[in-house]
């Protein structure tokens, strides 16, 4: 049987009145707890009981209302806001020894008012979350009456793991995002905390497209919080506001002033005109104990790194501090843009006498515009001065993370790797189905019910007929809507995750359980090589990676 869980919520309690029934230390703490959340605490207790000395300060300097006497039923009905006809918002039971504590219990939840008694989780209608709180962000864990030392144990773990002023960079970017809403005259987006990129995040956006131009800042906004390491959104700073407030204005091109400038100098003079070289290189699908030995030595000894959004932290992190780092604007709608952007740093600091790392997710070749690149770069004269490092495609090593085997006797005999998404957004050719092919589609998650379709009906072209003529059988071999297949996201990084379905249900799956790019879809029989579908079930979630155990390896600790 499953077991059942809380439904976590951020409730907002400016204006309410919080009931109190203690004069302990907890009762203390939770006078300031309501007090910090914008409500009015009311403390219940008879005068011959000791105060806690914070409760006291509290009292004396007007922050605590203190009713000397014991609870009555009535305080409930009596005690609240005129608006809510004087009903307390929440109630706070802090002795579990408390004789009234049942009795309270059951008048709560009777006239439907939230009621919390200490440590005994069935007389409760909600409880607090152990809690870290840095300016804006919260950050809650509860284990549901499990134990509350390891919650509070578990909650100091996840805080120590965050960098120093993120709260404060989350104030930052949220004055950032209604700025831009304000002066691009947008409409106001949903706020919500509980889910994932939905489904359509990284969607294209065509430049015919003016409504969504208007919108380029806020997606752009969107792809630094969601793409940026943390530690360098910590660190985010008025220099960092003014660049995205300044790009991409949200008719067309990226503001002049966000154009990439000369590299000058400390002293403000120009660098010897000296002959640098560019290095392109593929860090891999995103643990960084997956990197080359060559391309983590370009890492630590490049002039200038210019990376695609795509790289993980887990690599940015091994970025030395002296170096300079440019991540790559790139959004739907913006890609070329962004390329663009990239090709002048990359030939400034070249031309400058810089060795510069463009820093690639995967291989660069494979999917990665690496071969744009260097065609680029040998245009403009630098051909002999590029080199090109590869790295694990994802495309070959997110199905082994998720226990997938491309091939395998009796199973699947080959691999066929493929875009989803063709230039300028367009539909490429739809492989045939053939029942021992495993096919790798990269970037295609942001258009699945397109490529669902694409893959098990006709397409039109391919049954359409001149004028005075029949229309084709077509030849090519759909696939079957009951194939198995797997969502791979954010291989071999902490919150890796794997969908495992069949192309029939793999567009609802991805709806249902929103985006988390990069992501891709693996189809074929070899899905399930390793892995029993469950009956009955259209679909299965697993979280998580579990990293390398190198120190349970010989030679490798």
């Amino acid at each position: 049987m499953a077991t059942t869980t809380s439904l976590l919520t951020s409730l907002n309690c400016k204006g309410n009145t919080h009931l109190i029934i203690g004069t302990n230390p907890l009762a203390a703490a939770r006078c300031t707890q309501t007090i910090n959340a914008g409500a009015t605490p009311i403390l219940i207790a008879p005068d011959t009981q000791d105060l806690h000395y914070s409760l006291q300060k509290r009292i004396d300097a007007g922050e605590v209302t203190w009713h000397r006497k014991a609870f009555a039923d009535t305080d409930l009905f009596t005690l609240g806001r005129d608006e809510v006809d004087n009903v307390v918002d929440a109630v706070f039971v802090t002795s579990s020894s408390s004789p009234q504590a049942a009795q309270i219990s059951a008048l709560c939840r009777r006239h439907r008012i939230p009621i919390n008694v200490v440590d005994t989780p069935q007389l409760c209608s909600f409880s607090l979350l152990s809690t870290h709180t840095d300016g804006p962000l919260q950050i809650g864990v509860t284990t549901n009456g499990r134990g509350c030392k390891l919650a509070s144990r578990i909650r100091r773990e996840v805080a120590a793991a965050l960098p120093r002023d993120l709260g404060a960079a989350c104030a930052r970017l949220g004055d950032v995002r209604r700025r831009i809403q304000t002066e691009d005259r947008l409409a106001a987006e949903e706020v919500d905390d509980s889910f994932d990129q939905t489904a359509s995040f990284n969607k294209l956006v065509t430049e015919a497209d003016l409504d969504a131009a208007k919108n380029r800042r806020m997606r752009w906004l969107s792809q630094v919080c969601e793409y940026w390491p943390l530690k360098r959104l910590a660190a985010i700073n008025d220099e960092d506001v003014e660049s995205v407030l300044k790009s991409y204005s949200g008719f067309g091109n990226p503001s002049e002033e966000a154009r990439p400038l000369p590299v000058v100098a400390a002293g403000g003079n120009a660098r010897p005109q000296q002959q640098g070289r560019i290095i392109l290189a593929g860090s891999g699908p995103g643990h960084p104990d997956l990197l080359t030995r060559a391309t983590h030595k370009a890492i630590q000894t490049a002039d200038l790194i210019l990376a695609d959004k795509l790289v993980p932290a887990g690599v940015l992190d091994l970025i030395p501090r002296r170096t300079p780092v440019k991540i790559a604007r790139k959004f739907p709608g913006n890609a070329d843009q962004a390329q663009e952007e990239l090709h002048e740093l990359a030939l400034a600091g070249a031309k400058e006498g810089k060795t510069v790392l463009r820093l690639k997710q995967g291989d660069p070749f494979i999917y990665g515009r690496g071969g744009e690149e260097v065609a680029y770069f040998r245009e403009h004269g630098f051909g002999e001065r590029v080199t090109v490092l590869p790295g694990i495609t994802s495309s070959l090593s997110a199905p082994l993370f998720a226990g997938i085997p491309p091939t395998q006797r009796d199973v699947a005999d080959q691999v066929l790797v493929c875009t989803g998404t063709g230039k300028k957004g367009k539909a490429p050719t739809p492989p045939e189905y053939i029942p021992s092919r495993t096919v790798v589609f990269l970037m295609a998650l942001h258009r699945i019910t397109g490529l669902v379709g694409e893959l098990t009906t006709y397409l039109d072209s391919e049954v359409a007929a001149g004028e005075g003529e029949e229309k084709s059988s077509p030849k090519r071999a759909l696939w079957p809507r009951d194939t198995p297949c797997a969502v791979i996201e954010r291989a071999s990084c902490p919150d890796q995750r794997v969908i495992r379905t069949t192309l029939g249900y793999v567009a609802e799956a991805i709806e249902a359980e929103g985006s988390r790019p990069p992501g891709l879809l693996v189809v074929g029989r070899a899905c399930e090589a390793l892995y029993e579908r469950e009956k009955g079930r259209a679909w299965a979630v697993e979280d998580g990676f579990k990293g390398f155990d190198f120190e349970e390896l010989p030679g490798l600790s």
